[in-house]
């Protein structure tokens, strides 16, 4: 813990001198060690940090004070807005784990939920995830570009030979396979949609009908049934001119909903540097699952004809309700009349730095 503080000590505060409470280093240990303990959330690390022991608050450095010297940690909204600004990219900047030797490395981009403020868009971070969920790092995309640029940089600090690098269509660049495959040494499966069209049609037009290497799985789950079939080609004679190529998968997938009936159809295609010995269709279907892979290029749905009539669809579709709506049975204003939105709703300012505490 002592080689963490020491690390963590060399952090600039961005709050004001005035009005702190909590000192930086206590109160990013805290988080880290609740995020350790199986928190998810800002508001399990706040219960985390609310229930810990006097013992270990005085060993996360958090002060004591009054009389009795009661240690009391930072609440999770303090927590949170530290965070927010010393690491935008959450706390695997701070908590990362080393890659090297995992099977795969699945990297994906979201946005942080509950990042946007009235004047701030919300923050999209590209993370690198191991299997299980373990984040290996995490980094902020700049505003007005995109995750195709942060793709290197993201995965360059680290030791990559051997790591199979999964992708969807958006880091589907001959870039990024040539920088994976001879300086990193490591592979890649990454998902072709139509972003690149002619490698995409290319893939369309292979004999699929006659490919012999097939895997199909089935499962029964989330109120659906879906049926998986992985079909495996090798195309080094076929000049796709994508560097390194070695395979190209042909992922359909078939899913029925059990409430209402509804079946859809989605197919979309994969290629790889790895050689059929060592990857199977089974496998490819594996690292196309944990990457997000299976996420349609190509849908078509059957017939309404052929499916639950549509009276008995609209009992059963999904509402979404507004996080600023106070109860679900609100009335609604009158036709013709503009109806104000409810305190609520209305954007709260920011707080100024100067009240952190």
């Amino acid at each position: 813990m002592s080689g963490i503080a020491e690390r963590l000590a060399v952090l600039r505060d961005p709050r004001h001198r005035r009005g702190r409470r909590h000192s930086l280093v206590a109160v990013v240990l805290t988080a880290c060690c609740a995020v350790l303990a199986g928190a998810r959330s800002y508001l399990a690390v706040g219960q985390w940090a609310r229930h810990a022991l006097q013992d270990t608050l005085a060993r996360l450095g958090v002060r004591a004070v009054g009389p009795l010297g009661v240690r009391q940690a930072a609440s999770g909204s303090t927590i949170r807005r530290i965070l927010a600004v010393v690491c935008p990219g959450g706390l695997a900047d701070l908590l990362g784990c080393d890659p090297a030797g995992a099977a795969h490395l699945a990297v994906d981009g979201k946005c942080a939920r509950g990042s946007r403020t009235a004047c701030v868009p919300a923050a999209h971070l590209l993370s690198a995830v191991l299997p299980g969920g373990r984040t290996v790092s995490q980094l902020r995309v700049p505003d007005k570009t995109t995750e195709v640029t942060g793709f290197c940089p993201l995965l360059a600090p680290f030791d990559l030979e051997g790591v199979v690098i999964t992708a969807d269509a958006l880091h589907t660049h001959r870039a990024h396979a040539a920088w994976l495959v001879e300086q990193k040494k490591a592979h890649y499966l990454l998902v072709v949609k139509r972003n690149q069209p002619t490698l995409h049609d290319a893939l369309r037009v292979l004999p699929w009908q006659q490919v012999t290497a097939r895997h199909y799985e089935r499962e029964a789950g989330h109120g659906r049934r879906e049926t998986r079939s992985v079909r495996t080609l090798t195309v080094t004679s076929l000049d796709l001119d994508f560097p390194h190529v070695l395979q190209a998968a042909k992922i359909h997938r078939h899913r029925t909903d059990r409430t209402t009936g509804k079946t859809t159809r989605e197919t979309v295609y994969a290629i790889t540097d790895l050689p059929a010995r060592d990857a199977s269709p089974q496998a490819i279907g594996k690292l196309a699952r944990s990457s997000g892979a299976s996420r349609p290029s190509t849908t078509s749905e059957i017939p309404r004809s052929a499916r639950t009539p549509p009276g008995s669809e609209t009992g059963t579709a999904r509402r979404t309700w507004p996080r600023s709506a106070a109860s679900r049975s609100a009335p609604c204003a009158p036709p013709g009349t503009t109806a104000s939105p409810p305190a609520c709703a209305r954007s709260p300012t920011s707080p100024s730095p100067s009240h952190w505490t």
